[in-house]
C-alpha cells in the first residue's frame, strides 16, 4: 500500500511529511461547529484514490452520536474554552 514511498528520494519524503502534518494540523485545529464536519481533505493526502463516501447513520443515532462526542469533549477537556456562536453556512 505504501510502496510509494520506498521510491521517493530525500527531499520527496521530506514534502511528504510536510504535507502531511499540515494536514494533520488542520485537522486538529477545527473547532467549534468544524469538529463535526466530513474531513476529505484529510484523507486526500493518502496516495490512494478512493471516493470514499462515509455510511451515514440515520438522524436518531447520528444525534446520538453528536450528543456522545460532546459529552467526550467534556470528558477529555474539561477547561476548554466554550462558546454559544451559532452555526452559519
Amino acid at each position: 500500500m505504501d510502496d510509494d514511498l520506498e521510491k521517493m528520494t530525500r527531499e520527496e519524503l521530506i514534502a511528504e511529511a510536510k504535507a502531511l502534518r499540515e494536514g494533520i494540523r488542520r485537522h486538529r485545529d477545527c473547532s467549534g461547529h468544524e469538529l463535526c464536519w466530513h474531513h476529505p481533505d484529510l484523507w486526500g493526502l493518502l496516495p490512494e484514490t478512493s471516493d470514499s463516501i462515509p455510511v451515514v447513520p440515520e438522524w436518531p443515532e447520528f444525534l446520538r452520536g453528536c450528543i456522545r462526542y460532546r459529552q467526550s469533549l467534556d470528558e477529555q477537556a474539561p477547561d476548554a474554552p466554550r462558546t454559544d456562536e451559532p452555526y452559519q453556512e
